[in-house]
């Protein structure tokens, strides 16, 4: 099965979901960005890098495929 890559819009959208009410601040410091990468991930201005999906799907307890490349 080769896995299909979704738009950066709703890998945003996902995101801001997942971060709830925290801070955009609170999830960067606690994965090692800025609360403007953060920001514009959400925005689907930027995709993270490989490394950085992996400290958000630990972050949010769930896994980089749930996160980037389910649909």
């Amino acid at each position: 099965m080769t896995a299909k890559i979704i738009d950066a819009q709703t890998i945003g959208e996902r995101l801001r979901t997942l971060r709830g009410t925290k801070s955009q601040k609170e999830v960067g410091d606690a994965i090692g960005v800025t609360a403007m990468a953060i920001s514009q991930y959400e925005r689907g201005e930027r995709v993270p890098s490989d490394s950085i999906k992996v400290a958000l799907a630990r972050y949010f307890n769930s896994t980089v495929e749930a996160i980037f490349f389910t649909f």
